[in-house]
């Protein structure tokens, strides 16, 4: 059972082994990716059991993103039908006598499927029925039970919104003992049905995870494997203590802002090498001087000096690991300890320096981009802070005029003491702007940074003709398009919309687009309406 959810797990076993209710909600806003395998595990625990006949469809809701996908999966996961290769991936198509039809096309066949199992679980299993009770009467009390586990329920009403109804009157349709069990993030008042159409579920709240629980998880991950040659590695089955000792410092730290096992995890396995270097070093420098000692834990004082030393990186690695700015290979690699570091003072060393990843620079990686792409995120950058009304007066203007403009004038005053501080649009985010502004943003860049390393063009004798004619390339979109897919541009414009101008958001920071300026010599404090 899983740790940490054993009173969830019985409440439900409980109820499906005694009087289960028709429709169960399950709402937990804090680890819902944790309770549906711990559900999994105690229903194919109850199915083992012979406490009663269980069959149960764990269906994700993102995965089946249509009424035909979760049909399918609903039906083959009940009636416990694998498609097979060679059988032609076929779904399972009912009992022989009702071969050909199909369960899959609407709510109806589903419910017709569902009887059809139904009466099946019956036919094969008559022992369990008392008289009367196997000719047909789908309601009859006995032991067979029919569970749908639906998580991530909360797109069913994005994807499939007409389903939800049915699944909360299942049983009323199906005339069958089965429990539709919905688990999600989000309350039921947010994703419920409109106008009342669903009866009211069973709730069942998740409590949030409590530290010791959190913790017992984290060790449980811990692999205690030891190295081939006899030597104390990384994760030896002796630092189990001194690696309770390492997660409870980082729970302490981390739990202000995260909970979660996963995320608590991921940065535990980023910091723990380095943490356990200092140890493994000092052992194998004792090792090294013919004193063949028996590996021994570290001592109070040390372990006080390491937690001391390494504290501040843990909240550094919070920052960086947990929206995976990084990963968690970087950063240990990047963050490892100087070699011999309990060798070290500690008035010389008070905290470990914190490295930043190679692959968390985001300039390292727009530095491989075209030139044109550079101009692109450029010019997006500075339709996302300056504001629309400002573009005449910052590129209607040749680049002498805007330098003599941002020399001359006397600074700004504050009319009164309570007028309110304008907050400058770096640190309010990106908005989002159409496509044509930032094209006309990208012709004024090209045409004052880009003519000294264009190719000679001598047909092209007016200026900003040849700007004209590189704006309006098939190129030009295509690269927009390739920037959006990488995520370095969002387009925030529906798909289907075709009548209006696509809106984008510029996807890079500030000191990305400092380095893609310099890179193309755009003197980006010019045209930056509020710059650092």
């Amino acid at each position: 059972m899983e740790q940490g959810y054993e009173e969830t797990v019985l409440q439900l076993t409980s109820l499906i082994t005694a009087y289960p209710p028709p429709f169960i909600y399950i709402h937990d806003p804090a680890t819902p990716h944790l309770v549906a395998p711990a559900l999994c595990t105690a229903f194919d625990q109850l199915r083992d059991s012979s406490e009663v006949i269980l069959r149960y469809a764990a269906v994700d809701a993102v995965a089946c993103f249509n009424t035909r996908l979760f049909y399918d999966t609903v039906l083959n996961s009940l009636a416990e039908w694998s498609p097979e290769w060679e059988q032609g991936c076929s779904n399972w198509g009912g009992p022989s006598s009702s071969q050909g039809q199909r369960y899959n096309e609407s709510i109806d066949g589903c419910v017709h499927g569902i009887r059809a199992i139904q009466a099946s679980l019956r036919s094969s299993s008559p022992h369990l029925y008392g008289k009367g009770k196997a000719n047909g009467d789908a309601m009859a009390d006995d032991n067979t039970r029919l569970v749908i586990f639906v998580e991530r329920a909360e797109r069913l009403k994005e994807t499939m919104p007409d389903i939800l109804v049915p699944l909360a009157r299942l049983r009323e349709l199906s005339r069958t003992e089965i429990t539709v069990i919905l688990l999600s993030d989000v309350s039921w008042e947010q994703s419920k049905p409109s106008l009342g159409a669903a009866p009211d579920p069973y709730f069942v709240d998740v409590c949030p995870l409590s530290k010791q629980a959190t913790l017992r998880r984290l060790a449980s991950l811990f692999p205690a494997s030891s190295e081939a040659d006899g030597s104390i590695g990384t994760y030896d089955p002796a630092l189990r203590p001194f690696y309770m000792h390492f997660l409870a410092t980082l729970y302490s730290v981390c739990s202000v802002f995260t909970t979660d096992p996963s995320e608590l995890a991921y940065i535990a396995a980023a910091q723990w090498p380095g943490f356990v270097q200092p140890i493994l070093d000092d052992h194998r420098s004792r090792d090294d001087s013919g004193n063949d000692l028996e590996f021994q834990p570290p001592i109070e004082d040390v372990r006080i000096r390491l937690t001391r030393l390494f504290t501040p990186s843990f909240t550094s690695a919070l920052e960086t690991l947990f929206p995976r700015l990084s990963f968690a290979n970087a950063w240990a690699q990047a963050n490892v300890p100087p070699p011999n570091l309990l060798s070290i003072p500690p008035k010389q060393l008070t905290s470990i320096p914190v490295h930043k990843p190679e692959d968390q620079d985001s300039y390292r990686v727009l530095k491989s981009l075209p030139r044109m792409a550079k101009f692109i995120l450029v010019a997006s950058f500075l339709a996302s802070n300056n504001p629309a009304k400002t573009d005449m007066r910052m590129f209607g203007r040749g680049p002498d005029e805007r330098k003599k403009r941002r020399k001359g004038g006397s600074p700004r005053k504050i009319s009164s003491k309570n007028a309110a501080v304008k907050i400058p649009q770096r640190l309010l985010g990106p908005i989002a702007f159409p496509l044509d502004r930032m094209i006309a943003i990208l012709g004024v860049l090209l045409e004052e940074n880009d003519v000294d390393v264009r190719p000679p063009a001598p047909e092209f004798s007016i200026p900003g003709e040849y700007t004209e004619m590189e704006t309006t390339r098939v190129a030009v979109f295509a690269q927009v398009m390739e920037l959006a897919a990488s995520h370095l541009l969002y387009l925030t414009s529906p798909h289907d919309r075709l009548e209006m101008s696509s809106t984008f958001k510029c996807g890079i920071g500030y000191d990305a687009v400092l380095g893609l300026a310099r890179d193309i010599g755009v003197p980006i404090y010019d045209i930056l309406w509020d710059p650092v």
